[in-house]
């Protein structure tokens, strides 16, 4: 797509799309659906940092500084791209058009549940206003469109429910995505069909508020029906739920997850608090004593489960003694692992509005308490499974199982080949540890994570080294050209990388070994591992060592 006069655009054909999201589960559902529609009409999907013709941005808008993050990332987008058109999607776009329209960077803004007017924007932007925004609350529908493709993960979800009436008074949500409503369980049971038979080993299901899946629909249904059906049906090997309030774990859903085998043992419980002042000035649907009786039945159904939670620390209103009730409930009950947020402001919220507003320091100072507690437990967890075996896909089993233990030979002639030694071999261990091997447990994905942006800085000095003379434009595509998941996977294959992964036994049965995502993310692990034990000098040397080549023949070809 080219600028011509008057800032108008000429559409080439099929057009390369990149896609940038920010948020939750449901945005990447979110994400996956507007890239599978895109393709059907004959976009290219291209990598998020690579060049594009249009960049999509998929919003949040769960805090102020979401909002800000996702103005940076419309910003970000038109710097980097500057001859392509931006599009701005997603909860923020939603919540706020008017802000969103008036952003320089931005080419059109369009709303949740416009996916047509989405890929018009694309295709037909001249055909389509610049702002596109509904009604939230008046939408009667899940928009789903077959969300095929995850990026070549094993695991896809699946979004079987939108919107929400419940009003938390820290929330935006459900007025970015309307009232609850849900998808048909025949339309469900379609999509996990289509997902099995496009090879996903495991289906998320997902939603704003899962917990409320089934109230609206004729006749109406729950989520442990939904899961039972699903289950009888045996479509997929595994099936993982998102989050579900305290209130939402009813005896039936624990019971199907203790009995089903394909259901994994993982819950994720947002309790957000545990102090009963607290949770009312939040309008939670619950008390202490509801959460901690059905935390206590969930840990009973499922003995060995990873059970997480949600919390926000600093609560308008919340004293050092509701705080001191939220944490040592915290710290007596079943759960395994938190996922904590410093109280932000949300503009439009009820919680803007509350006194009591707390100062940033107290906040910061209550988050770090909870998260030094949630390590604690998530080490006490982790630790009940040295050297058990399980049975169920996703449960630690020994390593001289399916995953090898590498003794020294080995060891030396994987170093040989990445051109490392290591000093702390945990760091080479942790590096080959799937997520898949122990829920809860340490796995590599922090590594991939550290060695994604070891690998960029360093291929960055690199290229601009080699070619000083380079325009920046051109230095990029040479980058994107390198940097992608089908290299990292040869460069794994390279390595014998995948013999030496501990993996879970379902991911061990599909093939996982050889799966492209998981080597790909193996070798940035690996370089990540290196990082920590030698620093950048030492990783800089290694990507030096294995692209080199690489970056000498592709800067020939795209230099001329």
């Amino acid at each position: 797509m080219d600028r011509v006069g008057g800032g108008r655009y000429r559409m080439m054909v099929a057009p390369r799309v990149a896609l940038r999201t920010l948020g939750c589960k449901v945005n990447t559902y979110d994400t996956a659906t507007i890239a599978d529609r895109l393709r059907a009409a004959g976009c290219e999907i291209v990598p998020a940092d690579a060049p594009a013709d249009v960049v999509i941005v998929n919003s949040c808008t769960v805090t102020d500084a979401a909002d800000a993050e996702s103005r940076r990332f419309a910003r970000r987008a038109r710097r980097e791209q500057p001859t392509a058109r931006v599009v701005l999607t997603g909860c923020y776009a939603q919540t706020r058009p008017a802000e969103a329209g008036a952003l320089p960077a931005v080419d059109h803004v369009i709303g949740l549940n416009r996916l047509e007017d989405l890929v018009a924007a694309v295709l037909r932007p001249t055909e389509v206003p610049r702002v596109v925004v509904g009604k939230a609350r008046r939408e009667r529908s899940v928009t789903t469109s077959g969300a095929r493709t995850f990026s070549e993960q094993t695991r896809a979800f699946l979004k079987v429910q939108e919107g929400c009436n419940l009003f938390c008074t820290f929330c935006i949500v459900p007025m970015a995505r309307g009232a609850s409503r849900s998808l048909a369980p025949r339309e469900v049971l379609a999509e996990v069909e289509a997902l099995a038979a496009r090879g996903f080993q495991e289906v998320v299901l997902t939603g704003v508020h899962l917990g409320g899946y089934g109230r609206d629909l004729e006749p109406p249904v729950d989520l442990a029906w939904l899961v039972g059906a699903l289950v009888e049906q045996d479509l997929v090997p595994r099936l993982r739920l998102s989050s579900l309030d305290p209130h939402e774990l009813s005896e039936p859903l624990l019971r199907l997850m203790a009995s089903a085998v394909a259901l994994c043992p993982h819950l994720h419980v947002p309790l957000q608090a545990a102090d009963d002042g607290v949770l009312r000035r939040m309008r939670r649907r619950y008390d202490r004593a509801l959460a901690g009786e059905r935390l206590a039945m969930a840990r009973e159904y499922l003995p060995d489960a990873a059970i997480g939670t949600d919390l926000i620390a600093g609560f308008p209103g919340e004293g050092e003694a509701a705080f001191e009730q939220t944490f040592s409930f915290v710290a007596e009950s079943p759960l395994t692992y938190l996922h904590v947020f410093p109280y932000s402001v949300r503009s439009g919220t009820t919680a803007a509005k509350l006194d009591g507003q707390l100062p940033p320091a107290t906040i910061a100072a209550r988050a770090r308490r909870l998260r030094a507690l949630g390590e604690r437990k998530r080490m006490t967890f982790a630790q009940r499974f040295d050297g058990a075996s399980r049975g169920r896909p996703g449960r630690q089993r020994p390593r001289d199982g399916s995953s090898p233990r590498m003794n020294l030979e080995a060891r030396a002639a994987l170093e040989a080949a990445l051109g490392h030694r290591f000093t702390r071999i945990e760091h080479l261990e942790l590096a080959l540890r799937h997520r898949s091997a122990s829920p809860g447990a340490p796995n590599n994905e922090k590594l991939e994570f550290l060695g994604d942006a070891v690998l960029a800085l360093a291929m960055s000095d690199l290229l601009m080294t080699a070619f000083p003379q380079a325009r920046e434009g051109d230095l990029s595509k040479i980058r994107a050209s390198l940097v992608n998941a089908e290299v990292l996977a040869r460069r794994a294959r390279q390595l014998d990388a995948g013999r030496w992964l501990l993996l879970g036994k379902g991911e061990e049965k599909s093939g996982g070994r050889e799966k492209g995502s998981i080597l790909a993310a193996a070798y940035e692990a690996l370089l990540g591992a290196i990082y920590l034990d030698a620093g950048y000098e030492a990783a800089r040397g290694v990507v030096a060592a294995h692209f080199a080549a690489d970056a000498t023949e592709h800067a020939t070809v795209g230099l001329r």
